[in-house]
């Protein structure tokens, strides 16, 4: 009912971590997840002593269960399937001034993981969606935002990916003041909408903006 009733919760915590796991500092990412072509729900978690790893559920979330080996390295962490299938995580890591971009293409068996210093970072949580499909669009789209600078958080910036995620040609500012945690979603008219921590946290900011916007007008979409 839209979420004006709960059924009672169920702890997932040994569904989703392993037995030597008991006493770690481990959590689920900040923000959201996805769902896959094949209905599988995907998010990240992250063990400070065993990395960051994948977990997700294939019956709707009656179960879960961890995925594959671990991504190093990783911290807060926002998981896409691309076109062809490949899962792509890209994550916040200290002490590197930009962020790192995960790809498999075996469902979290094997990862090849390289530096992606084309997206500055201060070891911030970010956030990566999809805006639209080939399958079902004019083109592909990703779109991504985080504090760009290397060093502290502010600057925050939106930047959009026509080649799943390879380039990122078109970036605007959102805030160029202090500005942290943010998370994304595709409106229903079209607009995506973002939260986000802002002024030294002192405020949760929402705010939307067009594709026509972010582009300048050379991006409409479809």
């Amino acid at each position: 009912d839209n979420g004006k009733t709960w059924e009672d919760a169920v702890d997932i915590t040994d569904q989703i971590s392993l037995p030597g796991w008991k006493k770690d500092f481990k959590f689920i990412t900040s923000g959201r997840g996805i769902c896959t072509s094949d209905g599988k729900l995907l998010h990240t978690l992250v063990n400070l002593d065993h990395g960051l790893h994948i977990f997700g559920s294939e019956d709707h979330g009656h179960t879960w269960q961890l995925y594959g080996s671990a991504l190093n390295p990783g911290d807060e962490s926002k998981i896409i399937e691309l076109e062809d299938g490949t899962w792509m995580v890209n994550s916040r890591v200290a002490n590197q001034g930009s962020r790192f971009s995960h790809r498999s293409n075996d469902e979290g068996k094997t990862w090849s993981s390289t530096p992606a210093p084309e997206l500055p970072d201060p070891a911030c949580n970010g956030s990566l969606i999809r805006y639209s499909s080939a399958q079902d669009a004019d083109r592909n789209r990703i779109l991504f935002v985080n504090a760009a600078n290397k060093k502290e958080r502010k600057n925050l910036t939106v930047r959009l990916s026509y080649d799943e995620g390879k380039t990122w040609p078109v970036s605007k500012v959102i805030y160029a003041g202090s500005a942290a945690y943010s998370t994304m979603t595709v409106l229903p008219n079209g607009d995506i909408g973002l939260l986000f921590e802002k002024d030294d946290y002192s405020d949760n900011v929402f705010t939307s903006f067009s594709l026509e916007w972010l582009t300048e007008g050379v991006d409409k979409g479809e």
